[in-house]
C-alpha cells in the first residue's frame, strides 16, 4: 500500500469512571450515541462509534470506566467490557482530566502497558482547570514515567482539540480498506439505543445510589403503517421498596421519565413515538451473572431479544 493509502482501526477510549470518555466518543461522531450523565459508571458495555472520513475509518470504542474493588457481578462484567476493548484496539487513547493524576489513572495505565499498541494520551477537560500553566509540567510528568506515543489537551464538552487527537489516531492505524459503510454509526442495534436512551433518564432523574439499581430491558418494538413506532419497556430494579421509588407519587416520576426519554428517543429515530414502561422487581439482579447475561451485559451483549439493523447516519 502507498503511504496516503486509507488507514483503518479499532481504538479503545479507556480511563476511569467520569473522565468524559463517553462525551469524547459524541463529539467525534458529532451524535449522541454513548449515553452520558453525572454519575460514574453511566456506560456500561462496549460500544462501538464509527467514524469515517477521507483519510480513513476510526472505530471508537467506549467502555466503561476501569476501577479497583469489584466486588458485584455488575463491577466484574464493566471491568471485563473494558478489557475486551482493550484486547481488540489496535491503539489506545487513555482520557484523563487535566491536572489529575490517582492510582485510578495508574491502575487503567497498567491494563494498557501489557498491550503492544500505539498510545496516546488526552487530557480532557482543559477548559475547567482554572490555572492553565500547570497543563505543560502535568503532561510533562506523565510523558517522562508513562509511554504515551503522543499528548493530546481536548476539551470534549466543547469540541476543542479533536481534530489534533484524530489526525494522531489515523497516522497511527494500520493501512487498510473501511470495514464498515460509511453511512455506519455503529453496530448497535435501534432497540439497544433505545433501552440506553431510557437508562440515561433514570440516571439523570434519580438520586443517590439507586440509578445502579436499575435496569432497561425493551419487550416490544414495532413500526405502524401510519409512521409510529410503539416501544414497550421494563425498567427493572432490586427491591421493592425501590419500584416505589421509581414510580413516584401518584406515578409522577415514572411519567417524568417517559416523556423525557419518548423525545430522546423520536429524535433517534426520528420518527413519532408511543412508549409504554413497566417497572419490575428482580432481586439482587446486579449481583446475578445469569440476569447480567440475560440484561445484555456481557461480551458484545445487546439489551434486545431479537438482533436489528444497526443505527445508520440520521
Amino acid at each position: 500500500m502507498s503511504a496516503d493509502a486509507t488507514r483503518c482501526g479499532h481504538v479503545a477510549l479507556l480511563g476511569r469512571p467520569n473522565v468524559g470518555k463517553s462525551t469524547l466518543l459524541n463529539a467525534m461522531l458529532d451524535f449522541h450515541l454513548s449515553i452520558v450523565g453525572p454519575k460514574p459508571q453511566t456506560t456500561r458495555h462496549r460500544i462501538l462509534g464509527i467514524v469515517t472520513e477521507p483519510r480513513g475509518q476510526i472505530l471508537f470504542l467506549d467502555t466503561p470506566g476501569l476501577h479497583r474493588g469489584a466486588r458485584k457481578a455488575m463491577n466484574r462484567s464493566l471491568n471485563r467490557a473494558a478489557r475486551q476493548a482493550l484486547d481488540e484496539a489496535e491503539l489506545v487513547v487513555q482520557v484523563v482530566e487535566a491536572g489529575h493524576w490517582d492510582d485510578e489513572d495508574e491502575a487503567v495505565w497498567a491494563a494498557i502497558e501489557q498491550h503492544e499498541c500505539p498510545r496516546l494520551l488526552a487530557v480532557n477537560k482543559v477548559d475547567a482547570l482554572a490555572d492553565k500553566t500547570r497543563l505543560l509540567p502535568f503532561a510533562q510528568r506523565l510523558s517522562e514515567t508513562h509511554g504515551f506515543d503522543e499528548v493530546h489537551y481536548i476539551s470534549a464538552r466543547r469540541g476543542e482539540g479533536l481534530d489534533g487527537l484524530r489526525a494522531g489516531i489515523l497516522a497511527r492505524l494500520p493501512q487498510r480498506e473501511p470495514m464498515f459503510d460509511a453511512d455506519e454509526m455503529t453496530d448497535r442495534s435501534e432497540r439497544f439505543l433505545v433501552a440506553e436512551r431510557i437508562r440515561e433518564q433514570l440516571m439523570m432523574r434519580l438520586q443517590q445510589e439507586l440509578p445502579y439499581a436499575t435496569t432497561v430491558e425493551v419487550e416490544s418494538f414495532s413500526d405502524r403503517d401510519d409512521g409510529l413506532t410503539e416501544i414497550g419497556a421494563v425498567i427493572w430494579v432490586e427491591r421493592a421498596g425501590q419500584k416505589g421509588i421509581v414510580i413516584g407519587a401518584g406515578g409522577k416520576q415514572l411519567k417524568a421519565i417517559g416523556s423525557a426519554a419518548r423525545r430522546t428517543i423520536e429524535a433517534l429515530l426520528d420518527r413519532r413515538v408511543h412508549l409504554r414502561l413497566w417497572v419490575k422487581v428482580r432481586e439482587g439482579w446486579s449481583d446475578d451473572e445469569a440476569s447480567l447475561q440475560r440484561f445484555g451485559y456481557g461480551a458484545g451483549g445487546d439489551l434486545e431479544r431479537d438482533p436489528g439493523p444497526g443505527t445508520r447516519d440520521p
